[in-house]
């Protein structure tokens, strides 16, 4: 197995270990946890290769489909002592942020395209799987949180990642990438970061 592969399981099981958690608290049963644990895990990759136009690597490989269910089965069980951490859920969406958001630049600027098309495609594959757990489980999406920095260490990641990786950056500059952002991530949780909204605290809506 190589560090690129390894990296790629790892931020699958992470991101899946999120969607399990969210299924969990939302009452659903071990087949909704699967699928929400598979969706959140696979949703970012399989964005990034569509727009690459290969076949999505979630769909060649079966290794890929080994974490949603190991995340899945270790939630089902684990779940009284989980549901005790309900911060659980965003560490590991964070841990999975960072090494997607990395991962996916590279995958793209391997498949040659430029660093503004790389830095995007990385955001993509953060964010992806995320955004389709948060819309099929009914809830507001992480990504349009206005108390939430959730867009912006992943945008900071891939561009980094695509610059470093310019560089001559490898796999270690990845590993730095990715737990930057996880870091970044959890403080802005710990101190309630956000952006600045348009015209004070809310922005009304104008009336057309």
């Amino acid at each position: 197995m190589t560090w690129s592969l390894a990296f790629d399981l790892l931020g699958v099981f992470c991101f899946a270990i999120s969607g399990s958690l969210l299924a969990v608290t939302r009452g659903y049963d071990l087949v909704g946890s699967v699928v929400l644990g598979s969706l959140t895990g696979l949703g970012g990759g399989v964005l990034r290769d569509l727009v690459l136009r290969i076949t999505p690597t979630a769909f060649d490989r079966p290794a890929y489909m080994v974490p949603p269910l190991v995340a899945a089965a270790l939630v089902f069980f684990m779940a009284p002592e989980v549901q005790r951490f309900p911060r659980t859920l965003l560490v590991f969406d964070a841990a999975g942020l960072g090494l997607f958001c990395t991962a996916g630049a590279v995958k793209a600027l391997q498949f040659g395209m430029n660093p503004v098309a790389a830095t995007l495609l990385g955001f993509t594959t953060a964010i992806g799987g995320g955004l389709l757990r948060d819309v099929c489980a009914n809830r507001n999406p992480k990504l349009f949180d206005p108390r939430d920095i959730y867009a912006l260490p992943a945008l900071f990641g891939a561009g980094a990642m695509t610059a470093l990786w310019h560089w001559g950056g490898g796999i270690g500059a990845q590993f730095l990438v990715a737990l930057a952002v996880f870091a970044i991530r959890v403080l802005s949780l710990h101190f309630h970061w956000r952006i600045p909204l348009a015209a004070g605290e809310r922005a009304q809506p104008r009336a057309s």
